[in-house]
């Protein structure tokens, strides 16, 4: 039982540090380029800033990915307090709403790759303090990669719909933006719902992971690749 606890404190630990740097940055810098583009709400608002406690949202930060630890979900997931962001001020509102959805999933992507150029400082051999060093920069691999594709998917209220939204003709972006009210329950459906029903007829399936999880594995191989860890 002590034993079954440590590894538990051991594995928490390595996530908390990953999981805190990729949403807070990922926000941050939502805020940021809204405030480099020209409008400075989050600016005002605190919200530019590497403070997590600033970002922290306790049910999507603490308390899901927490869930989802415990339940041993094939994947990680969370999400920080939006950024406020007023698209109005912004000198072209749906292009540079498209840019600053994107600026969040650029820096997880970004996170990624340094945390892969972290293992060539690692040295060949070492204690536990390398292990875990290691195993914080593996999940800082994982949850960066999961936050860049999974906000990619196109349905606001994630960047990748509001990217979307920035750059469909109007007529195919004006209905796509109504389904923003809807987004989150839609995707908490696929995410815990679905495989929860399916788990109760025998079956082992959850939709959302069956789509990003290729998606993932090929961009991490590419970025294994530029960061000279994999041939």
């Amino acid at each position: 039982m002590t034993g079954d606890i440590a590894g538990l404190l051991f594995t928490a630990s390595t996530w908390v540090l990953p999981v805190l740097l990729a949403i807070t940055l990922h926000e941050a810098a939502h805020g940021w380029v809204a405030w480099k583009l020209g409008d400075d709400t989050a600016m005002r608002a605190g919200r530019v800033s590497f403070n997590p406690l600033r970002h922290v949202d306790p049910m999507g930060t603490v308390i899901l990915p927490a869930m989802l630890m415990l339940m041993r979900a094939p994947f990680l997931f969370g999400w920080a307090k939006p950024v406020p962001v007023n698209f109005w001020n912004l000198p072209h509102p749906r292009r540079d709403m498209a840019i600053v959805a994107a600026a969040g999933p650029a820096v997880n992507l970004m996170q990624a790759f340094i945390a892969m150029l972290g293992f060539h400082l690692l040295p060949a051999e070492g204690g536990q303090g390398l292990i875990w060093i290691a195993s914080s920069l593996n999940n800082a691999i994982l949850i960066n990669l999961i936050l860049c594709v999974f906000n990619l998917i196109p349905l606001p209220p994630l960047d990748g719909g509001r990217v979307a939204v920035g750059l469909l003709p109007l007529a195919l972006a004006r209905p796509l933006a109504r389904l923003e009210r809807y987004g989150m329950v839609i995707l908490l459906i696929l995410m815990l719902g679905v495989p929860l029903i399916a788990r109760e007829f025998g079956a082992n399936w959850n939709p959302l992971f069956e789509l990003i999880a290729p998606i993932i594995d090929g961009l991490r191989d590419i970025l294994l690749v530029l960061a000279g860890l994999k041939d």
